[in-house]
C-alpha cells in the first residue's frame, strides 16, 4: 500500500498549491490570452499534458491533479462510483467547443506575439486578490459538488477539461503503435475473478474484463494502481506493453483453434 499512500501524498500537497497554480490550469485563462495573442501558461500546461500522455498515459490524474485530490478528499461522502456511459461523453463535447473557441482567438489576433507563462497572474500567483479568491472557491465547488452528489472523481468522468487532451495522446499513441504506461495482466499470472480490482477502481472501470484482452484500454483509466494493489493474486502490475491477450491466444491454441494434424 505505500504506492497508494505516495499518492495521495502527492495530491494532497498539488491541492494545497491550487491557489498557486489555479490559473495554469484555467481553460478560461487561454482565451483571454489567444485574445492578446499571448501564449500563457495554462496554454502550455496543456499541450505538455498532450506530449506527456504519450508515454504515460493519465498518470497527472492519479499524482499531481488538484482537482483530482480534491475530489478524493469526498471519497468518504460518497463512494459511489460513477456510471459509465454517455455521460462521459460531456467532458469531450464541452473540450470541442472550448478548444474551438481557443483556436478562433488566436486566429482572430492572427500572430502570437509573446509567450507569458505568468499571464495575469501577481508575482506569479494565481489567487492574490478577493475577486481572485471568488474565482477559486466557485472553481472548488464546480469540482468538489459532482463527487458529493454522483460519486468518485464525478467531475473527472463527466466535465474535466483536461482529461480530453491525455485521451487525445493516449489514440496518437496507439495510432503510431508507440510503446506506453498502462496496467496488464502479468505473465503467467491467473485472474482468480475475485472482482476486488473492479471494486477498487476509482473510475468505474471493468477491470477484470478489460485486462482478459492483456491491459486496460479504457481511456478513463487514471493510472493509479488501485486495482494493483487490491489483487490478491497480484495478477496485475504496470508495463509499457500489454501482454498477449488471453483471449486471442486461446482462440489460436486451444478450444478448436489449432490444426489438426
Amino acid at each position: 500500500m505505500t504506492r497508494q499512500r505516495v499518492r495521495k501524498l502527492t495530491l494532497i500537497i498539488s491541492l494545497l498549491l491550487f491557489p498557486v497554480t489555479l490559473y495554469y490550469f484555467s481553460p478560461a485563462l487561454i482565451i483571454n490570452a489567444g485574445l492578446s495573442g499571448i501564449v500563457n501558461g495554462s496554454f502550455i500546461v496543456f499541450a505538455a499534458l498532450f506530449l506527456l500522455s504519450i508515454p504515460f498515459g493519465r498518470l497527472f490524474c492519479a499524482y499531481l491533479c488538484p482537482a483530482g485530490g480534491l475530489q478524493e478528499c469526498a471519497f468518504p461522502v460518497n463512494e459511489r462510483v460513477p456510471v459509465q456511459g454517455w455521460r462521459n461523453r460531456i467532458k469531450y463535447v464541452v473540450w470541442v467547443v472550448w478548444l474551438a473557441a481557443v483556436l478562433f482567438c488566436y486566429l482572430q489576433k492572427g500572430r502570437i506575439l509573446e509567450v507569458d507563462f505568468f499571464f495575469e497572474t501577481e508575482k506569479r500567483i494565481s489567487v492574490s486578490s478577493v475577486q481572485s479568491y471568488l474565482i477559486y472557491y466557485g472553481i472548488v465547488c464546480l469540482i468538489l459538488a459532482p463527487a458529493i452528489l454522483s460519486g468518485k472523481r464525478a467531475f473527472c468522468h463527466y466535465f474535466c477539461w483536461m482529461a480530453p487532451f491525455m485521451a487525445a495522446g493516449i489514440k496518437l499513441r496507439r495510432l503510431l503503435r508507440l510503446p506506453g504506461l498502462c496496467v496488464r495482466e502479468k505473465e503467467k499470472a491467473e485472474c482468480i475473478s475475485c472482482g476486488k480490482c473492479r471494486r477498487a477502481c476509482p473510475m468505474g472501470i471493468d477491470v477484470e474484463s478489460e485486462i482478459k484482452d492483456g491491459s486496460i484500454q479504457s481511456l478513463e483509466c487514471i493510472l493509479c494502481g488501485a486495482c494493483i494493489d487490491s489483487c490478491p493474486a497480484r495478477a496485475l502490475g504496470y508495463g509499457v506493453r500489454p501482454v498477449k491477450s488471453r483471449r486471442n491466444f486461446d482462440k489460436g491454441h486451444g478450444n478448436g483453434g489449432g490444426k489438426k494434424t
